[in-house]
């Protein structure tokens, strides 16, 4: 490569800038075309001449020399890409000068600038020869030095709205003085090895393809530091015209524009006769990788979607939720999430394999790690994107009404753990009997809220939809999932305790008014399968909560840590209530409705189905992972509707219940996992309370309340 000196010393920067306005006056009066821009002659040349000194002394001396717009990149927890993010213009990822192969360096000087080390801002030899060839061949030649190209190019990338972008690009007599007079200011202050760096960094090489790396990985899948001679020739004709010669579109042109740059290279002697030959008769070798930009591209689009909510809710990554988007697609960040991709496979084929995109309903899952909140999977049946005939959707159903669009689902009788922890906590015993006859009719003053006693005087009439033991305990009335007696539970502990401790693990409970009513228990409030399974992961954690979160680490564009994302985690309640509730829900597996779902190793788990048996729910983790399967009923709009007696993955439901409808979407997600789960056991909790049978007469009365209550069939 030729040293990095100027040879003439006329046309050094000063000189450039010396004789600028001079070069103003004689382009008025011969219609030189400087740097492609044909100044026509005129009357008056003295008042353009003063013009042109006066636009060259109220220049600025220098163009900002910023980090350049870059896209930034999610990755899964395995280092895996999840998803790139990047404005229209911007698909770009800078690299250094060592990065990018010697060969492409030579091959765009020499197309674009063969006298790049030889000049300074201005190559007037250059600019003459391109007048003279345009004016007499009738081809149109660019005279602009590198430095012009990239004062131009850095102009267009800075501009923020469509009026700046036009200003930069307009072919002015103003425009390209100031563009000359910025390439002046960076042959000032920046070195040649500076100044071609960041030219092939910011340079469009077609097809969405920014800057060097980008163009590398896109045309040929390789980094920009693996070109080859032919690969490098055709990228550096692409600059020229990336559209015209873009080789996805036009081969032909993009061939024969290569060939061009091969044979220039070998007229400069930077390659011999032999590398010439062989590289002519080379086809253009393509690899394209395609350009793929945001969440429905990436190959888990909801929890991608659910991270990229998560990043522009955090005020960490700017003032404004505009702010925070616009670094994310120019900031050039590296995104650590929590996803793994093994867990997302597994729970992607549990729900594609028994609820389809274009059926009434919705089938959603999240993986949630105890003792972290780690997010390792989320996924749901309807694809991301706008054709509806396919089931499509933008609506994220699992996550949070907080980081989307959809209002949340009833969750049952799912919500029954709330009362559960909350009654052991009080120091109620787990053998605590209670006549639970079905149906039965309870006073609602009797409850009382974090307000105290519930305001109504009507009464709530509840029934079971199996049959169970008259007098349940906390083990045998969870097992069969009977609502009297749960009904009866709440009564004791309160809606308030196991409301507060619900908001405590995760359940993002905002309207106290509708939420704390008496069928809290029986779940009416409405929640996502992300916020369940960051609550029952709390139980595997040993009552111990941990918020989830998509996110471990974000880093900057020069890998340097830009927010790390800790474990927020605290006690909500004693290790022996957890490792209570734990026993009581692996009994739902080893006996009750989630028997046939066990994958060999230690599970607890729990079902939910709601009133009209709209959606089913099963809820459930093992020392490792908690997981939440659900089935909606909705229409293609996501309106809710039954799920009784619709056809749902190809199978007809019948009665929708959370074990039948739900269950499997579990079991099958936790089987195929299984390998990556060491299968610890639950820790036994202690037995210290005493066993009491209660009689429910005093709690009964009669007629039934409108609050929305839940009867759900479980099972």
């Amino acid at each position: 490569m030729p040293p990095e000196t100027v040879d003439d010393p006329d046309l050094t920067n000063k000189g450039v800038l010396a004789h600028l306005g001079t070069m103003g006056i004689v382009a008025v009066i011969t219609g030189l075309l400087v740097g492609g821009l044909a100044i026509v002659p005129a009357v008056g040349t003295r008042l353009a001449a003063d013009q042109v000194s006066k636009t060259v002394k109220e220049m600025p001396s220098d163009l900002s020399a910023g980090p350049l717009p870059q896209r930034s990149v999610m990755l899964a927890a395995n280092g895996s890409v999840l998803a790139t993010f990047y404005d229209s213009q911007q698909n770009r990822t800078n690299v250094e000068l060592d990065q990018i192969a010697p060969i492409m360096q030579t091959a765009i000087i020499s197309i674009e600038d063969d006298r790049f080390y030889s000049h300074g801002a201005l190559d007037i030899r250059g600019t003459l020869r391109a007048f003279v060839t345009n004016q007499t061949s009738g081809n149109v030649q660019g005279g602009s030095s590198i430095t012009q190209q990239l004062a131009k190019q850095t102009l267009v990338s800075q501009a923020q709205t469509a009026e700046e972008r036009r200003a930069a690009t307009a072919e002015t007599y103003a425009r390209k003085i100031a563009e000359l007079r910025h390439a002046v200011a960076l042959e000032e202050n920046h070195s040649k090895k500076w100044i071609l760096n960041r030219y092939l960094n910011i340079a469009y090489f077609g097809d969405g393809a920014y800057g060097i790396q980008s163009a590398a990985q896109h045309y040929f899948s390789v980094d920009a530091k693996d070109l080859t001679l032919q690969q490098s020739a055709m990228l550096a004709g692409l600059v020229k015209n990336p559209v015209g010669f873009d080789p996805t579109n036009n081969p032909d042109q993009a061939l024969q524009r290569r060939n061009i740059v091969l044979t220039r290279m070998h007229e400069l002697g930077r390659i011999d006769d032999a590398q010439l030959a062989a590289a002519t008769k080379s086809k253009l070798g393509l690899k394209v990788t395609p350009n793929r930009n945001g969440c429905v591209s990436a190959s888990a689009p909801f929890f991608c979607d659910y991270a990229v909510n998560y990043l522009l809710a955090d005020p960490a990554l700017g003032k404004t939720r505009e702010d925070r988007q616009r670094l994310l697609q120019t900031g050039g960040l590296t995104i650590k999430t929590t996803l793994r991709p093994a867990f997302q496979d597994q729970t992607d084929d549990a729900v594609q394999d028994h609820v389809n995109p274009t059926d009434q309903a919705i089938g959603a899952m999240a993986m949630v790690e105890p003792g972290t909140g780690d997010v390792r999977a989320i996924s749901q049946s309807r694809p991301m994107g706008r054709d509806m005939g396919k089931g499509e959707t933008f609506l994220n159903y699992v996550i949070p009404s907080s980081l989307g669009d959809s209002a949340g689902f009833q969750a049952g009788s799912t919500f029954k753990v709330f009362v559960l922890a909350a009654a052991l906590e009080q120091g109620i015993s787990p053998y605590t009997a209670i006549r639970s006859p079905s149906p039965i009719t309870l006073r609602q003053n009797d409850y009382r809220t974090c307000d105290g006693p519930y305001t109504s005087s009507d009464t709530y009439t509840v029934s079971n939809s199996t049959k169970s033991p008259p007098a349940p305990n906390l083990y045998s009335g969870t097992q069969d999932s009977v609502n009297t007696f749960y009904v009866q539970l709440e009564q004791r502990t309160g809606i308030c305790d196991p409301y507060k401790l619900a908001r405590k693990m995760g359940v993002q409970l905002t309207d106290p008014d509708r939420e704390q009513v008496p069928s809290f228990t029986l779940g009416v409030p409405s929640v996502s399968p992300l916020e369940m399974a960051g609550a029952y992961a709390t139980f595997a954690a040993r009552g111990m909560h941990c918020d989830t979160k998509p996110v471990t680490e974000i880093l900057n564009a020069e890998d340097k840590v830009f927010k790390k994302y800790d474990d927020k985690c605290q006690r909500v309640m004693s290790e022996n209530t957890a490792d209570t509730v734990s026993d009581i829900l692996r009994g739902v597996m080893e006996g009750g409705f989630g028997s046939a779902l066990q994958n060999g190793k230690p599970t607890a788990g729990k079902t939910g189905t709601i009133q009209d048996n709209k959606a089913v729910w099963f809820d459930g983790y093992s020392s490792d992972i908690a997981t939440v399967a659900m089935v909606a009923g909705a229409n293609s709009k996501g309106t809710p509707i039954t799920l009784n007696y619709q056809n749902v993955g190809g199978v007809y439901a019948g009665r929708a219940f959370g074990s039948t409808v739900a269950g499997p979407l579990w079991g099958d997600a936790m089987k195929g996992i299984s390998q990556y789960l060491d299968g610890k056991d639950f820790v036994r909790p202690t037995r210290s309370q005493s066993s009491t049978t209660s009689s429910s007469d005093d709690n009964a009365s009669a007629q039934s309340q409108d609050d929305g209550d839940d009867q759900g069939d479980d099972g």
